[in-house]
């Protein structure tokens, strides 16, 4: 296994308004935040092996192929480019329709991380992303989006892509943290305007579930999709 510290990297800081579970990172937030350091314009793979700490430097370096962010001597995160092309992304829904099934967002009724940066019905408009999957059809949720000038960043577009995956597999009835996510942000979203953010189930494997998600414009057009693993876990016990 060989190490090495890129010259003049950044230490990797995770502020703690990004967090997802309670003491620890928003998934899709702490993937982009490496993903971004990995360069091109490809999908990334990202991997979160330990729950990212929140207001703690962690080294970025290269191991063995991956960009990796480390505690200790230990990775927390690593990424590389993916090595194939992602599949179709999910198709559009129209903003209507994301508006509708938002109202029916099952995190109004019960929440394992209602803190999240991501989908936490607990922050306030223009700090958390606020972004509500409800049921659309077929196992498919959407929810409208409308960035925050604060919410146009790369690791908040990775984050906008987040949790609607777990939302599709049923976060409400037992919680869940994202294991895995490859994405590919085609470009970035616009301030003040529409978006919609869809999320289904690929596939279950016991505690596993594979989602795909997608953020489009208001229009239609495809601005970041990503494919992800989910793994349930116990709140009490995480981290």
């Amino acid at each position: 296994m060989t190490t090495s510290t890129s010259p003049g990297a950044a230490p990797l800081l995770v502020p703690a308004r990004f967090n997802g579970p309670p003491g620890s990172g928003n998934g899709g937030w702490c993937a982009g935040a490496v993903a971004a350091r990995v360069g091109g314009t490809g999908a990334v793979e990202v991997r979160l092996r330990k729950p990212p700490p929140l207001e703690e430097p962690m080294e970025v370096a290269e191991r063995d192929g991956w960009t990796v962010a480390l505690r200790g001597g230990e990775v927390v995160l690593q990424a590389r480019p993916a090595a194939e092309p992602l599949p179709d992304p999910l198709e559009p829904v129209a903003p209507e329709h994301a508006r509708a099934a938002a109202a029916a967002y099952a995190g109004f009724g019960s929440h394992p991380f209602g803190h999240c940066f991501s989908c936490g019905t607990e922050r306030a408009a223009g700090d958390g992303l606020r972004i509500f999957p409800g049921p659309v059809a077929d196992g498919l949720v959407a929810a409208p989006w409308t960035p925050h000038p604060d919410h146009t960043s790369v690791e908040a577009t990775w984050s906008a892509i987040d949790c609607a995956g777990a939302w599709a597999a049923g976060i409400g009835e037992r919680a869940m943290v994202l294991g895995s996510m490859t994405a590919r942000v085609v470009a970035l979203p616009e301030a003040g305007a529409e978006h919609v953010v869809t999320g289904a189930v690929r596939r279950r494997d016991g505690r596993r579930h594979h989602t795909a998600t997608a953020l489009r414009t208001g229009d239609g057009e495809l601005l970041a999709a990503a494919e992800q693993v989910w793994f349930e876990i116990d709140p009490a016990t995480f981290g």
